[in-house]
């Protein structure tokens, strides 16, 4: 057996690193088993001939004040870059190019989005009966009280460029909390949104600006700086075949690496891996509660970088363009990161992010390479408007089966087994994007969270 350990981090991904991190502030022996040989988990930034391309996420949101904080305490290692004015431009595909989604009164009257009679239907949403079903998904919801057209070309890209999801299958409660919560405190979003703007806020929670970030030169020097001040010895790569046991006074961890055995032996442990990983590393949890927990479907999404070292003056100048399922398009939709951050092309090129997959089109993940630069070439031309005689310079293709968990009915359930596991085994949390949350800032402020409970 080797030395005994304080806390066990299962995973080295944004969750993992940041509550080991936040422990190590607070002089906490900690050490993370990572099963593959790199850091970073979906976060993955590529440099390939002047172009940055992430594998994973592009963007966060500063939605919590602990995303500050954690680039307060790293800012001798990496530099928080906020998203230029220009990403505050969304764009949604109808009919045949891309349309800018309202930002104010005037916009939101002249847009063809949304229908005449939603737009006028808007003005009596205040007024509207508040809804008593607890499972009642993101689409009844957004038709209840805003209308058809709102949930085809806001709601429904909205959850395409987030959870790559069907809105249909998605409770409110679980999948947008802040969302359900507007109505049920409030009994409208309009005033709810209004009374919550005008209440008083701490110095702290101001830094929660809402700003979409990401990290100078790509998000993997996050990841990079906290590995650096956690330190090398206390993150173990290629750990295969992680089994946990509880003990009397703690837990019993074996693993190997490169085939030979190890086993630790920890007061507390920590889970951040997916649920899908979760029956053989913890044995000892009865089939029924594994099951509730595992019961969680993930979308499988496919990103393709995309690069133009010369655009010939094409520009869109916004964060990205979505594309509602009523478009019957294959792309869920087009991020422009050299619109949004500083380098992520050469000076007269633009790096794009596509999106494809998703529940809404799975098999697409069966594609091959050529198809699937193919298809993002036709749209290149299509949607983006370059002429025929623009090519991509580069297209990098990230693929991923599991991408992003799925926040169903089922989550109820979910959560209630987590917290009957965590009580009955003292020491143990069952972390990561299973819940509270899939975006960059609620793994951060639910590691922050695990670390203040230690």
């Amino acid at each position: 057996m080797d030395n005994t350990h304080d806390i066990v981090i299962i995973g080295a991904g944004l969750t993992g690193l940041t509550t080991a991190f936040a422990l190590h502030q607070k002089n906490r022996n900690v050490t993370i088993l990572e099963s593959d040989n790199k850091i970073g988990g979906q976060i993955q930034s590529h440099h390939v001939n002047g172009f940055i391309f992430e594998g994973g996420p592009n963007t966060g949101v500063i939605k919590y004040p602990e995303v500050m904080d954690l680039f307060h305490s790293l800012n001798d290692k990496c530099e928080l870059e906020v998203a230029k004015e220009s990403a505050k431009k969304r764009l949604i595909w109808k009919g045949n190019k891309f349309h800018v989604l309202p930002s104010g009164p005037i916009s939101a009257i002249t847009t063809p989005l949304f229908t005449t009679y939603d737009k006028l239907r808007i003005l009596t949403e205040p007024f509207r009966a508040k809804g008593n079903n607890p499972n009642e998904s993101i689409a009844e919801l957004t038709k209840r009280r805003l209308g058809s057209s709102y949930l085809n070309y806001a709601v429904d890209p909205f959850l395409a460029g987030v959870y790559a999801a069907n809105p249909m299958t998605l409770p409110t409660r679980y999948a947008l909390p802040k969302l359900y919560e507007l109505e049920q405190d409030y009994g409208s979003f309009i005033l709810g949104a209004i009374k919550k703007a005008r209440q008083p806020k701490t110095d702290r929670d101001k830094t929660a600006t809402k700003e979409v970030f990401s990290t100078r030169g790509g998000l993997s020097n996050l990841t990079k700086a906290m590995a650096d001040k956690i330190g090398s010895d206390n993150i173990i790569l290629k750990t295969k075949s992680i089994s946990i046991t509880p003990s009397a006074d703690g837990f019993v961890i074996d693993y190997t690496v490169n085939g030979e055995q190890h086993q630790i032996k920890c007061n507390k442990v920590v889970t951040t891996c997916g649920a899908y990983s979760l029956p053989t590393m913890l044995p000892f949890v009865d089939k029924g509660i594994m099951e509730t927990i595992t019961n969680l479907k993930y979308a499988p999404v496919i990103q393709v970088g995309v690069g133009i070292s010369d655009t010939k003056g094409v520009c869109h100048n916004a964060f990205g363009g979505l594309v509602p399922s009523k478009e019957k398009r294959d792309v869920l939709g087009i991020l422009f990161p050299s619109d949004c951050f500083a380098q992520r092309a050469p000076e007269r090129g633009a790096a794009y992010a596509f999106f494809i997959g998703g529940m809404r089109h799975p098999e697409m993940v069966d594609l091959s390479d050529e198809e699937i630069k193919q298809l993002v070439i036709n749209d290149l031309h299509s949607m983006m408007k370059y002429p025929a005689t623009i090519q991509p310079d580069e297209i990098n293709i990230y693929r991923h089966d599991k991408a992003i968990p799925q926040y169903e009915s089922s989550t109820g359930n979910r959560l209630k087994s987590i917290s009957l596991l965590q009580q009955t085994y003292p020491g143990l949390v069952i972390a990561g994007n299973l819940r509270d949350g899939i975006g960059m800032g609620d793994r951060i402020k639910q590691a922050y969270d695990i670390a203040a409970s230690m």
